[in-house]
């Protein structure tokens, strides 16, 4: 599993600590307020997390079921965002179920590793799987489980980093899962820096200011210490940030180094630029300098997830969420080459339904990644940004013709009528368009979906599409989408779940399982 892998290779190399010199206490705060005037404000009566319940997120209707008939063809960008996985698990812990939008089901399924067979070069950065299985949820429906693993890149091939630190040090922040949590995060990435790379950093409150120069890896112990004086008030210019942030990156830029900004905050934008749609456009007009955005968010109560998920996709990035130490860990030590390395840009999959063998088809999750037919082929249309050895899931849930249909069939339609092929053996036809970075041409790859993909039944398809399958009904059930039919109940996805753990070392499978549980819980209270 590749979560928790400390040892594979797509990792960043660790480092000794440095020896001859025993570690020094923190600076005081002295040192951050001098450093940054962002620090140097108090703010009154400032609402503290928790006490006002605000929380943005973006509305998401789920897909609907559609007729091959009528549109045959389905697009969408990649995501390999997990911050839904971890927010929804802050929820539960709480007792409390999240509400229907803060669920993502693409993000749930991205979040684990399905061991999917590994690319071997970089030029051709993506190796399909495909595995169809009924679905156990809807008789006479079946399951078509997609996944793309990306390509690995080896320690001694990661290029240098370009990293500008950005963190919101706002009275919003000041809770022991916010602003404490982002120092022990940034703490253990600067574990990993080697003194090939650069680290800056730059914070905002009422205004912005820089704390850290571009400064080597290697000189770990003053990177701690202006990590380490950060401290929070005063309200949020969040647009400010950004735009020093950039600035300080641009100042750093390297051409063969992974360049990017890192910004932690709560994503409550309060003062000067905080309209999303202007934030959205200064960053995706930043990320033609080969400037990269990751936005990772903190704590609860003004959360602005709306927010983190309209910078993070306009800025070429990913999207996490910090709830423990433990996630602190796998984003910023286990999985941390996945979020700076990238292989692909624009990386997007569109599938042909063959109307001879299939009659519906749904998109489980995606909903706010949906492409239009003409968009995969546009080379100027924006996509998914994809690092070293990440992966990425999809599922559709499918009716093959004679099955139960949602509604009635076309009178007058014939396949025969507009000159198609049934292709024999083909439900389906996969095509994954991307760009290698830095490239402004794409490239394409392509595979048939056959009934030699296909299962007999759930308990014989491999262990990844299982446990696909179970974190896909989990998903949908949490957001009360109406396609899970009420039979298939929290025990039936438990036991489904239950029987896929397979190799899990770390216990995050197991921990899934204690979700489900508790969600089960939650739903019984809060019916």
């Amino acid at each position: 599993n590749k979560a928790r892998t400390y040892t594979r290779s797509g990792g960043a190399p660790k480092l000794a600590a440095p020896t001859g010199v025993p570690p020094m206490p923190p600076p005081s705060a002295t040192f951050a307020m001098e450093a940054a005037p962002a620090m140097g404000g108090v703010v009154a009566n400032q609402p503290m997390a928790g006490d006002v319940e605000t929380e943005k997120y973006p509305h998401a209707t789920q897909n609907p079921i559609k007729e091959v008939a009528e549109q045959p063809v389905s697009t969408f960008s990649i995501d390999v965002d997990t911050a839904s996985y971890a927010n929804v698990r802050r929820y539960l812990a709480q007792g409390s179920l999240p509400p229907r939008d803060a669920v993502r089901v693409e993000e749930m399924l991205n979040y684990f590793d399905y061991g999917y067979q590994k690319p071997t070069a970089a030029e051709t950065p993506f190796q399909p799987t495909v595995t169809m299985t009924p679905s156990p949820w809807a008789n006479g429906k079946h399951i078509v489980h997609i996944g793309l693993q990306g390509y690995d890149i080896a320690h001694d091939k990661q290029p240098p980093l370009n990293l500008t630190f950005l963190i919101d040090v706002s009275g919003s922040m000041d809770d022991p899962d916010k602003l404490p949590l982002a120092q022990k995060a940034l703490n253990i990435l600067v574990d990993q820096l080697r003194p090939e790379d650069r680290v800056s950093l730059a914070v905002y409150a009422g205004n912005a200011g820089a704390v850290l120069a571009p400064t080597p890896g290697n000189e770990k112990l003053k990177i701690r210490c202006a990590i380490n004086a950060l401290h929070a008030g005063g309200s949020t210019a969040g647009g400010e940030g950004l735009a020093l942030a950039y600035a300080m990156a641009e100042q750093g830029y390297q051409k063969q180094a992974a360049n990017r900004v890192i910004l932690m905050t709560d994503g409550d934008f309060n003062v000067g630029v905080a309209d999303p749609n202007k934030l959205q456009d200064f960053v995706a007009e930043k990320r033609k300098t080969g400037v990269y955005l990751s936005v990772f968010g903190l704590g609860g109560g003004n959360y602005n997830d709306l927010m983190m998920q309209t910078l993070s996709q306009a800025g070429n990035g990913t999207a996490g969420y910090v709830d423990t130490l433990d996630e602190a860990r796998k984003l910023f030590h286990d999985d941390f080459s996945s979020s700076v390395f990238p292989i692909a840009d624009d990386v997007k999959i569109q599938v042909e339904f063959n109307p001879a063998r299939v009659a519906e088809y749904r998109l489980i999750g995606y909903e706010t990644r949906l492409l239009n037919r003409e968009d995969f082929n546009n080379d100027r249309v924006d996509a998914g940004e994809v690092g070293s050895g990440a992966s990425v899931t999809a599922l559709y849930e499918i009716t093959p013709v004679g099955g139960p249909l949602s509604s009635d069939p076309l009178r007058y339609h014939s396949v025969s009528a507009g000159g198609q092929e049934d292709k024999g053996d083909e439900l389906a036809f996969l095509k994954i368009r991307y760009k290698l970075p830095g490239e402004g041409t794409s490239h394409l790859i392509t595979r048939p979906i056959t009934d030699a993909d296909a299962v007999p039944s759930v308990d014989k398809a491999p262990e990844a599409t299982r446990w696909a399958v179970a974190v896909a009904a989990y998903g949908q059930r949490l957001r009360g989408d109406t396609y899970v039919q009420a039979g298939y109940d929290w025990d039936s996805i438990l036991a489904l779940a239950q029987g896929a753990r397979g190799d899990d070392p770390f216990g995050i499978r197991a921990e899934f399982v204690k979700l489900v549980r508790s969600a089960e819980t939650a739903h019984s209270i809060n019916e």
